[in-house]
């Protein structure tokens, strides 16, 4: 089974798929679809039958399963992710949304505090499993403490927000020790609901842990669309952060001034929202201006295809998705352009 990225930009980078919005199947079912639509590997998520970590580090013969799974297919691994966990390490408050999403594990009685001591010591895990699988990234979310007072009202006092990005450094800085004592490096996805959801909060974010390496990004441009930040801007500025990248896209849609970027509570798919998920390929991202930015800065690992699309089956939008970013990672040329020109005679 394939463990390690390509090291050098030009060189073949693997597209892979991203299991999460599968894990209704079970593993071996979707690493037959990704086989057959041309993927050369699967992004893993901890969810449904794929991926338990604490399986993966306590028991040897669970971690051969998976690796013969894949090798079974002919596919490879470079990252897990898992965003459902993280989200609950510093999420406040913690209720029934988190339930449905982190397992009777993490849950357990429900008391608050207790899940987010619970999902720290997951996502610790998750890092020694990436390890015990070959991976060097585990992708995911961190949860936020502060999200709720992203409309700043009623008013928030300065020292609560301060307190806010204490609280992640002082959750995460434990878990980021294990992520370094592995050589795993975490690759928290920027998105709203998080510490770090847009360019500003990432800055901060990166501060409050000191720049610490292990703490990377996943960069994923279809939360930066619709909230109006520049998704190759951010590669270039996060270049040295960037360590694993998803392809999600978003379409904008004029609304004639009726619908504002929070979605107005209407569900995915409406026609009245001023934006929504699609398949990758499908929407406003700038995908050859970001996959020319990610070779400038000379990312060479895994390209994920995230599908979301609450107007395409999944099965069309994943097996056309593939082709899409292929036809994206055309080869690096071997000179300059003009070095033509030194050799006129």
């Amino acid at each position: 089974m394939t463990v390690e990225t390509p090291a050098v930009p030009g060189e073949e980078q693997p597209v892979t798929l991203f299991t999460g919005q599968w894990a209704d199947l079970p593993l071996e079912e979707v690493a037959r679809l990704a086989s057959s639509w041309g993927y050369d590997g699967l992004e893993i998520a901890c969810s449904g039958d794929h991926l338990d970590v604490r399986r993966a580090v306590e028991d040897d013969a669970y971690v051969q399963d998976r690796r013969d799974l894949l090798e079974r297919h002919g596919l490879g691994v470079w990252a897990i992710s898992n965003h459902l966990t993280g989200q609950a390490v510093c999420d406040d408050p913690i209720d029934f949304r988190h339930q449905a999403i982190v397992g009777s594990r993490v849950w357990g009685d429900g008391d608050a505090e207790g899940v987010r001591q619970r999902a720290a010591e997951e996502m610790k895990l998750s890092a020694r499993a990436a390890r015990r699988l070959g991976v060097d990234v585990v992708v995911g979310f961190t949860g936020s403490k502060i999200w709720p007072y992203v409309a700043q009202f009623p008013p928030v006092p300065a020292e609560v927000m301060d307190a806010g990005y204490q609280d992640f450094a002082d959750r995460w800085n434990p878990i980021l020790d294990v992520f370094d004592a592995e050589g795993v490096r975490f690759a928290h996805e920027v998105h709203p609901s998080e510490i770090a959801y847009d360019y500003w909060s990432s800055v901060r974010t990166l501060e409050a842990v000191d720049h610490r390496s292990a703490f990377a990004f996943n960069w994923d441009p279809s939360h930066m669309m619709w909230q109006g930040i520049d998704p190759v801007a951010f590669i270039t500025e996060f270049a040295d952060r960037i360590v694993h990248v998803d392809c999600k896209d978003t379409r904008l849609r004029p609304t004639n001034g009726r619908a504002g970027v929070l979605g107005s509570h209407l569900p995915w798919g409406d026609p009245r929202r001023s934006w929504d998920f699609v398949s990758t390929g499908r929407g406003d991202v700038p995908w050859e201006d970001s996959f020319r930015a990610l070779r400038a800065i000379g990312y060479a690992g895994p390209v994920s295809v995230e599908w979301e699309d609450a107007g395409m089956d999944r099965l069309k939008g994943a097996a056309e998705a593939v082709g899409f970013v292929r036809s994206m990672l055309w080869e690096l040329p071997g000179s300059s352009f003009d070095a033509a020109f030194s050799n006129q005679g």
